[in-house]
């Protein structure tokens, strides 16, 4: 296992905390578009700035957290998210209220993550996906709540399924995960209630 060097938590804890809230709610309300979070904190790796900021935003010691083998191979970097946080590791994804995927290529869908009951909803996990860039324009055409019309989403690398699983989730609203896609400091959110098509043409 590969040991962490260095890293370190939120310089100004409130402010830098609200900050990124904030900007995980605004991703959240509006679909697609690209959010900045930048606190003063020294991600460890595999975690890009984005996520080790979202995850010390929101996550606390009622919110247990899911690593991908990539970000669990890393010693240490459990250890600094339950010191940052409180929040339990868990093997198990559905018992994950937040889930974080630090390699793009092994994502294999969202069925084995929390769903959430029709009588609670938000007893789902909430997914964090690194990627190495998001834009404006791209393959995927979003719709729904926060969006007026379409907007174009482009996320590099190409994932296999992810279009095709972002439909599924779509189609069990109320139930479902939430997406957060991270591009170092960047975040974008694609909520259950967002439908997502892909146009091969874009791509």
């Amino acid at each position: 296992m590969t040991a962490i060097v260095s890293a370190a938590g939120f310089e100004n804890p409130v402010h830098e905390a609200q900050a990124t809230f904030r900007a995980a709610m605004r991703a959240l309300a509006e679909p697609g578009l690209a959010q900045a979070v930048t606190p003063a904190l020294l991600a460890p790796p595999p975690l890009q700035p984005a996520t080790a900021a979202l995850l010390l935003a929101l996550a606390d010691f009622e919110t247990p957290i899911w690593l991908d083998p990539a970000a669990l191979a890393m010693d240490g970097l459990a250890d600094f998210l339950r010191f940052q946080t409180g929040a339990p590791i868990v093997a198990d994804p559905s018992r994950a209220a937040f889930g974080v995927i630090t390699d793009a290529a092994a994502f294999d869908g969202l069925d084995r993550f929390a769903q959430g009951t029709l009588d609670y909803p938000d007893r789902s996990t909430t997914l964090i996906l690194q990627v190495d860039a998001l834009a404006a324009e791209g393959a995927f055409a979003l719709s729904g709540p926060g969006i007026a019309g379409r907007r174009r989403l482009g996320v590099t690398p190409a994932i296999p399924g992810l279009a095709r699983a972002l439909a599924g989730n779509h189609e069990m609203f109320p139930r479902g995960v939430d997406l957060l896609l991270v591009a170092g400091d960047i975040v974008v959110g694609l909520p259950r209630s967002t439908r997502v098509t892909e146009d091969a043409a874009c791509m």
